[in-house]
């Protein structure tokens, strides 16, 4: 019969059974980490400030974000904030949104049938690198100087970068999870609606926060041409007058609105990529 082990064999491996195995198939997931973006705001407002006040940066060149708020306070308190802010959203809204769905709707096309991929690529390689802002007189032209240009103009901009976004999400699609839902048996459109479309979803919503971004720079530009309310309109005229207050007041507007589309389109992703966790 052998020898029992030694107690202190034993123990040692009952203690090492025992010790926890950190978890390591994390998979480079993104670690969420609270209040480190207003504090990297906070901090470039406060070094602004106190170079304004100080003297290191002149006011000439670079007005101080306390005198950037109380303009906003003022701004408020006229009721031209609204009157400037809700019809560049409602801009945004609709021709971001007609862009975005024409875009979406063509690069699955592009992505599916061959033929539109035949057709329809040579003609958005060719529209794509054209900058939109130059179309702008044309679609004025086209559209009349009133908001059909400017939808217009928005939703063009938006158009391109989504189609490319989305396209290209359905061809990177796994072939293999295509030829699975075959050998199942499940119809052309099963494959497209339960399979290729989720797996694009991620490339879609990447497209759509560069496409939104351009869209915002858009509206700026539209709204600068015949625009008497607009976000566009307010730092044009702030400009004219070389009031920095105002003129940067309008661009932090912009840059809320920038952040906003930003959360939500993240806010979107987590409802509707909760599967990849």
């Amino acid at each position: 019969m052998p020898d029992a082990a030694p107690s202190g064999a034993v123990e040692a491996a009952q203690s090492s059974r025992a010790r926890p195995v950190p978890f390591r198939g994390g998979g480079f997931a993104p670690r969420r980490v609270l209040f480190v973006g207003p504090i990297v705001f906070v901090v470039l407002i406060g070094l602004l400030e106190a170079g304004t006040r100080t003297g290191v940066i002149s006011n000439l060149v670079l007005p101080s974000p306390s005198a950037v708020f109380w303009t906003f306070v003022e701004l408020y308190r006229s009721g031209l904030l609204w009157k400037h802010l809700l019809p560049s959203l409602e801009r945004l809204i609709v021709g971001g949104a007609m862009g975005a769905t024409a875009g979406i709707a063509v690069g699955v096309m592009i992505g599916l049938f061959s033929l539109a991929r035949a057709g329809l690529v040579p003609l958005v390689a060719a529209i794509f690198p054209i900058p939109k802002i130059a179309l702008l007189p044309l679609f004025v032209i086209w559209f009349g100087i009133d908001e059909g240009s400017k939808y217009a103009l928005i939703a063009f901009g938006t158009f391109t970068p989504t189609v490319v976004a989305t396209y290209g999400g359905v061809d990177n699609v796994d072939r293999s999870l295509i030829r699975m839902g075959q050998s199942f048996g499940l119809t052309w459109w099963s494959i497209v609606r339960k399979i290729v479309l989720p797996a694009a979803l991620p490339a879609i919503l990447s497209g759509l926060r560069v496409s939104l971004a351009i869209a915002i720079i858009l509206l700026v530009a539209a709204e600068m041409l015949g625009a008497e309310f607009g976000v566009g309109a307010y730092i044009l005229e702030a400009g004219a007058l070389y009031d920095l207050e105002r003129l940067f007041a309008g661009v932090t507007l912009l840059s809320i609105m920038g952040v906003t589309v930003s959360w939500l389109i993240g806010r979107l992703e987590q409802r509707l990529l909760a599967w990849r966790t």
